[in-house]
C-alpha cells in the first residue's frame, strides 16, 4: 500500500520541499496524508477540469507543478477558479500535491534540466547556484548548457519553437550570428537575465518578460520568451516518468486537460 504521504516522501527525495523558495507553497495542499493512492494524475496546473479528469480516471491524487493555493485564502467563492478546484477535490476525495520551485532548484531530474535535454544541450550546469548548507548537492536557479554544434540564429529559433511547441517566440535582435551557449529558466525568469549575461550565454530562454525588460538585453544576449506554459510543459512528462518507475501498484496518467490560459491567433 502506498499512501499520499509515501508519494510526498518520494518526491521529497527527488526535490526536497525544503528547497522551495520562501514565497512558494509546494507540498500536500489538499487531502488525507494517510489515504491509499489508487491512481495519480499529473498536470502543470490544478483546475476544476483537471480534478474532474482525475475523478474520471479513478485517480485520487493530482500532482501539479503550480500550487493551486499560493497565498492565503480568506473565503471560498464558488465562482472563482481556485475555490472551484479545491471544493471539487474535496467532494471527490482527491489529494493535491504541488512540486514547484523545489523542482526548479534541483539539477538532476529538475524542470530546467528537462528543458535543456529536450533541446539536446550538453554540459548542463546550474546557472545561478545557491547556498545549500549541510549538503553536497548543488542547487539553484536556471541552467546553462551548450548545443552540440553552433546554430545560426534563425535555425536555432526554429528549433526552439518547434521543440518547445511554442505558439510564438518573442525575442530581441540578435547580437551575433551564431548560437551555442544557452541559458534556460522555465517559467518567469527575468530575474536571471543579468546572470545569463555575466555567464556569457548567447541566448536566454524563459517566459513572462515585460516590454521594458526586453531592453535589458542591451545587445549582450538574445532573450527568447516562449511562454510560461510552453517552457514548463515537459515537467508533466518528467513527473510521470519518475513516479511510474518507482510505483507499480497504481496507474500514473497524463491529464487530458490543456491548462494553458493563453491562446494565439
Amino acid at each position: 500500500m502506498t499512501t499520499v504521504k509515501d508519494l510526498y516522501n518520494y518526491l521529497d527525495g527527488i526535490a526536497p520541499f525544503a528547497y522551495q523558495e520562501h514565497y512558494d507553497n509546494a507540498g500536500i495542499l489538499v487531502g488525507d496524508h494517510k489515504a491509499e493512492v489508487s491512481g495519480v494524475l499529473v498536470s502543470l496546473d490544478t483546475t476544476e477540469a483537471v480534478i474532474l479528469d482525475a475523478a474520471a480516471k479513478q485517480c485520487n491524487v493530482v500532482i501539479a507543478h503550480h500550487p493551486i493555493i499560493f497565498s492565503g485564502i480568506k473565503k471560498i467563492d464558488y465562482d472563482h477558479y481556485i475555490s472551484k478546484a479545491i471544493v471539487t477535490a474535496i467532494k471527490h476525495d482527491i489529494a493535491i500535491i504541488a512540486i514547484h520551485t523545489n523542482l526548479d532548484n534541483v539539477l538532476a531530474n529538475g524542470v530546467n534540466e528537462r528543458i535543456a535535454k529536450t533541446l539536446n544541450l550538453k554540459d548542463i550546469a546550474i546557472l545561478s547556484p545557491k547556498p545549500n548548507p549541510g549538503s553536497q548537492e548543488i542547487i539553484g536557479s536556471g541552467v546553462l548548457g551548450l548545443l552540440p554544434q553552433p546554430l545560426e540564429v534563425n535555425a536555432f529559433l526554429a528549433h526552439l519553437k518547434s521543440t518547445m511547441k511554442a505558439g510564438v517566440v518573442r525575442y530581441t535582435l540578435p547580437h551575433k550570428s551564431m548560437i551555442q551557449s544557452v541559458a534556460i529558466c522555465g517559467g518567469s525568469g527575468s530575474f536571471l537575465l543579468s546572470t545569463a549575461i555575466r555567464k556569457e550565454a548567447d541566448v536566454f530562454i524563459t517566459a513572462d518578460f515585460k516590454y521594458h525588460e526586453f531592453f535589458d538585453a542591451n545587445n549582450q544576449i538574445i532573450i527568447a520568451d516562449i511562454g510560461h506554459y510552453e517552457s514548463e510543459q515537459y515537467t508533466i512528462d518528467l513527473l510521470v516518468e519518475l513516479i511510474s518507475k518507482k510505483f507499480s501498484n497504481f496507474a500514473v496518467h497524463f491529464t487530458e486537460v490543456n491548462t494553458n490560459p493563453i491562446n494565439y491567433f
